[in-house]
């Protein structure tokens, strides 16, 4: 099981593609738990994710992130504009594990 946690500005925007990634995992016989929250929560849930995607809305807090996550080893990344505004959630799963397994 992965747990993937996408951030964006209120953690509204990104849950269309959260359901697109749930779907695209799916098809690939992943287990996740993929959720969305404000970026400002990010703090509150260091200990429960394997990867952070960050909605390119937010993408000027990667700095702060990385703060964040790196020494928990949670490896943190903007999500591509193109692929957050074509809402292509199995490119952005494929981000998620690849950040995962590097």
């Amino acid at each position: 099981m992965v747990t993937i946690k996408l951030f964006c500005a209120s953690g509204m925007s990104t849950s269309v593609l959260v359901n697109k990634m749930k779907e695209a995992a799916k098809v690939k016989g992943i287990e996740a738990e993929i959720v969305a929250f404000p970026e400002a929560q990010m703090d509150r849930h260091l200990d429960s994710m394997d990867v952070a995607l960050l909605g390119p809305q937010v993408g000027y807090t990667l700095g702060k992130a990385k703060g964040l996550c790196e020494p928990k080893g949670i490896p943190v990344e903007v999500i591509p504009m193109v692929d957050y505004g074509m809402m292509n959630g199995a490119k952005v799963l494929d981000l998620a594990l690849k950040l995962i397994n590097k």
